[in-house]
Parts: C-alpha cells; structure tokens; sequence
C-alpha cells in the first residue's frame, strides 16, 4: 500500500514551503521517521521524516520548487513494490540519421573580397556615424570587444585597435587577444623598451583566473536579507558600549565546570549573561519590550532569543520564560536549541515569540559589533571576546579578563539613560556575582 507524502504545515502563518533537497532518491529504502527531504519556509528551515517505511516510489516536486502546504510532493510504496522508473532522456539524434543539407556552390573569389570589402566599408561607416553622433573611437571599440578583452589589453597595455577580429561584426574575442599576445606579445611596454635600447623579457601568456559564478539566494538568505532591511527602516538604532570584568565568573566557572559537565550541561559564559540581562530587563522592563504601530508593549514573559550562526545563515531560537530557570536549567536550554537549529530540528515556535536577543560575535574573536535589532524588539545584546587584558584596579596594572558588551536599541522608545542603566545593572550582575546562585 503507497502512502503519499505531503508539505507539512510548519506553523498556523506558513501557506508554502520550498523543497531545498531530497535526502532519499526514487528507489531508495527508507524507515519511518528517517529523513525523507530538506525545506525551508518562512520560519525555519527543516528536515521531514518519512511518514511510513518503504521504498521512495515517485517524488514529484523538484528540489528547488516551492508547493502549498499539504501538496503531494512524493509517494513511498511498500518493501517489493514496483517502482516507477522515469523515462531515459531522448538520445540525440546522430548526424548519419539527419537529412544531408545541400551544399551551396562555392562564391567566386571576386565575390568573397568584395564581401569582405563591403562588410569592412559597412564597419567603418558604423565607427564614424558613432563619432558624428557623439560617440569617440574609444566607444566604438569598446562596442567591438568585451569587458574581459578590454581587462586583458589593460594588464598587457594592448591596443585593440590594432587587433584583427573575428567575432561579429568585426568584435575583437578572447581568442583574438590571447593570440595576439602569444605571437607578437610583448605590448606596449615591450616595444617602448626596445626603443630606449633596453631588452626586456616577453610578457607570459595570459592565464585567465577561474570565472565569475552566480548563485541564487537560499530562501533562509532572502528572509535573512528582509529583516534586516525592514528592521534598518524601521528602529532608530543607537548603540552603547560597556566593558566589563569577567574576572569573578571566570574563577566561578572554572570551579563549578565539571560539576556541570557531570549534570550533562556546559557551564558556559552565555548561561551568566542571560541571566544577568534577565535581571536587568526586569528593572528596565521598556528594554523587554515591543512597538505595534503607536502602542508600546510590556511583556510579562522574557523570552530570549540566542543568535545561532548556521553554515548557510543565521537563525535565533528562543528560550521560553528564560526568568524561570536557573543557571544549570539555562545552560541545557541553550545547547539544546543550538543543536537542533544546526541539525535542523527547530520547529517554529521555536523561534517565535522573542521579546530580547543576545548575539554573541565574541565567539570568533570580535571585540564587540554593532547588532542590529530583531524586530518587533526594541533592543538586542551584543558579546564580544572575553580576553586578558591590563587594566587599573585601585591605581595599579592588573591583568583581567574583559569583554566589551553592545547594547543596540531603537531611540524611538528607548532614551540613551534608559539604555545606560540597563547596561549597568548587567555590568553589576556580571562583575559581582553571587557564588550562591550557581
């Protein structure tokens, strides 16, 4: 018995999705549950498993296409089933099998020059009416060759104009350059040098680089591409910068670590600086909130969206009612939504509902960046590189480590003393932590 394959509905908004790839081709086996393909919609990109075990009898939506939501896209038939094998692409057909075309007799020489002749009067016409009308001799060469032939002449210091060519209308080609300079290829400066009595080295043969290439955005690219935009256009972005000392957390860390790591978790600096910003929005409740057209909203819940860097884009999964775990419950949160968002196992309410995100740019060796907000929010956390450097504590030099912390958030709502308290009570939080609260 066949059982049909359908585009899922990721989330009550989501009308379509786009089949990015087929894991399993026809005539594949798969179980239940087993990746079957890969989309991407407006809210996550996902892997779907197969519905039922069998073999991938028939797949009808190509890789790339986008279907509504609860289209047939593929058909799994029972272990042993027939499999409909598509039709073999049509063989050219050979040129024996191709009627003969008759040959046209060969034009008089006379004729043949005279074409020639004319087709060279016609070009030469064509440069001059462009010259009437405006044009200079440099545009109409550059009319007769292209962008690349034009680059070659430039690195060889070529006159093009000198160059015979071949293509249509007389266009100087690719060939006709690289001839040119394999045969008498030395250039300008070839011949300059000879004639001041120096003998200089002929120019190598031109090995042009590997070509440009296009590549069409990915859907994730595009939705990344957007937001960015809307949220540029619509937030009045400002940014504050606070450093801070790490010094505390580090030596808490470095004492609670394999305890953690025994409780399954990684006790990261991550897990200190969202609960330290939970703090802080919860005695700066404007920085939790949103904008609907003129109404500002004050969330109840904090939910924090964590900025997870992908091989192909960037996604920010959320950690529900955040205020309402402790550190250890932070820590398997966050590496639990991490890991499902690089294996492709978010769903969307997974990323949904954020009211403050946390990106952490730190985690390549930036010092800090400037974040930009991920609307509808009003303001997002930028970490960077926590590093030993030499600072002044009571009048003398020490070697700490420090991190500088971004605050990004939009001036329509949010003052810059409003912002500058928020970041202060996380510096606090972060620089004087309570040993008991881990």
């Amino acid at each position: 018995m066949s059982t049909e394959v359908v585009m899922p509905q990721m989330g009550e908004s989501i009308a379509e999705g786009t089949i990015v790839r087929w894991i399993k081709k026809v005539g594949d086996h798969v179980d239940r549950d087993e990746p079957l393909f890969e989309i991407s919609t407006d809210k996550v990109d996902a892997e779907i498993p197969s519905p039922a075990a069998g073999v991938v009898a028939e797949i009808r939506v190509k890789a790339g296409e986008t279907v509504p939501v609860n289209s047939v896209v593929a058909v799994i038939g029972a272990a042993g089933e027939a499999v409909a094998v598509p039709p073999a692409p049509k063989a050219p057909e050979s040129p024996a099998a191709r009627p003969a075309k008759p040959q046209e007799a060969p034009a008089p020489a006379g004729r043949l020059r005279a074409e020639g002749a004319s087709a060279s009067l016609a070009e030469a016409r064509m440069d001059h009416a462009r010259a009437e009308a405006g044009g200079s001799t440099e545009e109409a060469i550059r009319e007769r060759s292209s962008p690349l032939v034009r680059k070659i002449a430039k690195e060889h210091q070529v006159d093009i104009a000198q160059i015979h060519g071949t293509g249509i209308a007389g266009r100087v080609t690719k060939d006709d350059i690289l001839g040119y300079i394999g045969q008498d290829g030395r250039g300008s400066q070839t011949a300059q040098a000879t004639q001041v009595g120096t003998t200089a080295a002929a120019a190598p043969p031109f090995k042009p680089g590997a070509p440009d290439h296009a590549e069409r955005m990915s859907v994730m690219r595009k939705r990344i591409a957007e937001h960015m935009i809307l949220s540029r256009r619509t937030s009045a972005h400002v940014h504050s910068v606070f450093e801070v000392n790490f010094s505390r957390l580090a030596q808490i860390r470095e004492k609670k670590k394999a305890e953690y790591e025994r409780a399954g978790a990684k006790l990261t600096y991550m897990s200190f600086i969202i609960t330290a910003a939970i703090a802080a929005l919860r005695a700066v409740p404007i920085v939790n909130a949103s904008v609907d057209g003129d109404s500002i909203i004050f969330h109840k819940d904090v939910n924090i969206g964590i900025a997870v860097a992908l091989d192909w884009g960037l996604i920010v999964p959320v950690v529900r009612n955040a205020d309402e775990h402790n550190l250890l419950g932070l820590s398997r949160a966050v590496a639990d939504l991490a890991s499902r968002a690089r294996s492709k196992q978010l769903k969307p309410e997974d990323v949904s509902g954020g009211t403050f995100t946390i990106t952490n740019p730190g985690v390549f060796g930036a010092l800090f960046g400037m974040p930009i907000i991920n609307q509808p929010q009003l303001a997002i956390l930028g970490v960077g590189h926590v590093e030993k450097r030499p600072v002044v504590i009571d009048d003398a030099i020490a070697i700490r480590p420090m991190a500088y912390l971004t605050l990004g958030y939009d001036h329509r709502v949010i003052d810059g003393a409003v912002a500058d308290e928020f970041m202060s009570i996380l510096k606090q939080s972060i620089e004087n932590w309570d040993p008991e609260q881990v």
